[in-house]
């Protein structure tokens, strides 16, 4: 987890310093609390610390009250300002996380078969590494009509961040995204988040 400091309507938190891994995951797997997601078992997705895809917004936010009934505390999605505030690292005013340009070899090129393992990047000014890389993240909030979403659509969960499936594979922090909350994607992760103090 990295401390993130309070920002603009936001108070202090703690965030996963990369999106939960396959290792994670498997934990709560074992414990019974949620069916193996597709693609967690095939090649080019398995690796313990490839980012775990293909989880549903309810399994996700199920993940976190798992993890606050072991850890104490309040564990729980982040809604998208929190998420916005920890991925831009202290620098909402630059280009990317990491100041004008995305850092050399920080997103690979060429085909991928699946997404990278987590955490073998450049940190943000935060600490916290892979920052709007490799998996769309579920947020808490819903996403409304007039915001992406066709009115009379199905209701859809907020979303951040970029995709290893997509032609450019990173995404600013302020870009949104949003997916009904039943859908699995294989592009589709999650990180956790930590209440701070009040």
């Amino acid at each position: 987890m990295v401390a993130i400091p309070p920002g603009p309507d936001v108070r202090p938190f703690w965030i996963g310093r990369v999106p939960v891994t396959n290792r994670e995951f498997a934990a709560f797997l074992d414990a019974g609390g949620a069916p193996s997601p597709p693609w967690f078992d095939e090649p080019g997705f398995r690796d313990p610390l490839q980012p775990v895809v293909g989880v549903t917004w309810e399994e996700a936010a199920g993940y976190c009250a798992w993890i606050a009934g072991r850890a104490g505390g309040t564990w729980r999605l982040p809604d998208e300002a929190e998420w916005e505030h920890a991925m831009w690292g202290g620098a909402p005013g630059a280009s990317t996380p990491w100041g004008e340009r995305v850092p050399s070899g920080e997103v690979p090129e060429g085909p991928l078969s699946g997404p990278w393992e987590t955490g073998r990047g450049t940190p943000n000014g935060f600490g916290v590494l892979d920052p709007g890389t490799m998996v769309h993240e579920w947020c808490s909030n819903w996403r409304q009509p007039g915001e992406g979403v066709a009115p009379g659509g199905p209701p859809r969960r907020a979303s951040r961040g970029g995709s290893w499936r997509h032609a450019i594979r990173w995404s600013a922090p302020s870009a949104k995204s949003s997916l009904p909350p039943a859908f699995r994607y294989s592009d589709y992760g999650f990180r956790v988040l930590r209440e701070g103090p009040r």
